[in-house]
């Protein structure tokens, strides 16, 4: 079965474990039967910064354009970044800032406290890596980045389910053991099809 899937890397270079890791989703994926596009953030041209917050409109770069179709395109989202002090890295909370914005993502109702949700009938994979053990990140820092990714960001604007998978610790990780990540996330990727 044929799935529409955009993977998003939101690290700054392809060439780093994310990187590697988006290249085996993809490349499983699309020998699965998906239909894949890729946003690299690395190779966007975009000012991260919502300067006016939302009291004015902040025209979208075209790379930025094109990345809000390419999330109305898709059925399938996959994050895949580091946690750098506990959350994403700041290229990709300036990249959800700039495109996750009210009228695309969600839509506050009149009068009211409660929104609509406009990017649901989407489900969302994050592939995460960390240099924190992964049972410390979740027990002991209780998941900061991952509950605003899931939570406060994703199925806030309708997007959901949505699955965490961490990978770590990065540090000092053997070769073998990163080499036992990708084929994880190569896993994922042609599940994803059938999903």
């Amino acid at each position: 079965m044929s799935k529409k899937i955009l993977l998003i890397l939101g690290h700054p270079s392809s060439d780093s474990l994310c990187g590697h890791l988006a290249d085996a989703y993809v490349e499983a994926a699309l020998d699965s039967g998906s239909e894949v596009r890729q946003i690299r953030l690395g190779e966007l041209a975009f000012d991260p910064i919502l300067h006016e917050g939302y009291r004015k409109e902040q025209a979208l770069e075209p790379d930025l354009r094109k990345a809000q179709e390419d999330i109305a395109w898709a059925e399938h989202l996959v994050f895949v970044y580091p946690t750098w002090w506990g959350a994403m890295p700041a290229l990709l909370k300036g990249f959800i800032d700039r495109i996750f914005l009210p009228g695309f993502a969600f839509k506050y109702r009149e009068n009211s406290q409660f929104w609509d949700r406009l990017l649901a009938g989407r489900s969302a994979h994050l592939l995460v890596t960390m240099d924190t053990p992964p049972w410390y990140y979740r027990w002991i820092f209780r998941m900061p980045g991952h509950q605003q990714m899931k939570r406060t960001i994703l199925e806030f604007s309708g997007i959901k389910p949505v699955k965490v998978t961490s990978f770590g610790p990065v540090i000092n990780a053997s070769a073998e053991r990163r080499a036992s990540w990708t084929g994880l996330a190569a896993q994922f990727g042609r599940q994803a099809a059938g999903a």
